[in-house]
């Protein structure tokens, strides 16, 4: 379990985390989603034990991480600017994967690399971006550690390599009960991945909730009465936004679906739609009922 309690990190006078607190339990796919400068990339270089935290601390397994070789052997970290060593093969990255991960796979190495049909022998400096990328996540899901982050996981990689890499990644944490962090700028790219979301603005915690609470707890009623009505005639429903345009409203509505449904359809509504909301614009309403708006977060 990693635990990360009023965590913070300053570089000068700038906070690229601000007093961060969450928790995210073993066996689970976490998701994190901000703008440039939100501070995913920074989370998770202190919760791999590369970042000493100013204030606050991040615990993994009870322990902290900064200046603790056995418990970052148990962590393999794929950040956004890849490294390889100069004219390294995919063989020679193995060795030193293992020599800092005693339990690395070479069967699943091996496996691996003929699945995404990399040359192990080849200079990884020949590479494409893309394949860059997935020899890093090779090498990373190879090193079978209990705990791996990936920050911009998809970045580079095409619809297909994109949806394997998913794959391996749901496979791993289902079958070893592994924990992945996946940061993301697109909350399209983690919306079938992730068990739990969480969104990062200027170095603060904005949201986090599990995935499916998330989509069954919001949801949007289109609804028109043959009398004229407006936004106080919901007062006991909680509503994030009302909008009406002619004797239609758009109600963006939190709270149980079908008790809501009922007590709507009591009040005799001509027009009852109920319809289903992507994550995007989950976050979006769930953003403004915090104060902020989609551009001040997206944008940075």
């Amino acid at each position: 379990m990693i635990n990360a309690q009023n965590l913070t990190k300053r570089f000068g006078d700038f906070a690229a985390l601000d007093n961060i607190s969450c928790t995210i339990p073993q066996g689970c796919i976490y998701g994190m989603v901000g703008s440039n400068g939100a501070g995913k990339s920074t989370f998770l270089r202190a919760i791999a034990g590369v970042y000493r935290p100013d204030e606050g601390s991040v615990t993994i397994d009870g322990e902290a991480v900064y200046e603790n070789p056995a418990k970052k052997a148990e962590i393999a970290y794929v950040p956004d600017t890849l490294f390889f060593l100069n004219g390294a093969t995919m063989e020679r990255m193995a060795k030193l994967h293992a020599a800092i991960h005693p339990q690395f796979d070479y069967a699943y190495f091996r496996r691996l690399t003929a699945l995404f049909e990399l040359d192990p022998k080849k200079s990884i400096n020949t590479f494409s971006k893309g394949m860059k990328r997935q020899a890093a996540t090779i090498l990373a899901l190879s090193s079978r550690p209990r705990y791996i982050f990936f920050d911009e996981t998809f970045d580079g990689l095409d619809p297909i390599m994109r949806a394997r890499v998913k794959g391996l990644i749901c496979e791993d944490v289902l079958e070893r009960q592994s924990t992945a962090i996946i940061t993301s700028h697109s909350l399209r790219e983690l919306e079938d991945t992730c068990d739990q979301l969480a969104l990062l603005h200027k170095g603060g915690l904005v949201l986090e909730s599990d995935v499916e609470n998330l989509k069954t707890s919001l949801f949007k009623v289109q609804i028109a009465f043959s009398h004229e009505f407006d936004h106080n005639t919901f007062a006991d429903i909680e509503t994030l936004h009302f909008s009406k345009r002619g004797s239609v409203a758009n109600i963006i509505v939190r709270g149980d679906r079908e008790q809501t449904v009922a007590r709507l359809q009591a009040m005799c509504p001509v027009l009852l739609d109920v319809l289903p909301l992507t994550l995007e614009e989950v976050f979006t309403y769930e953003m403004e009922a915090l104060g902020y708006t989609a551009g001040d977060v997206w944008e940075g």
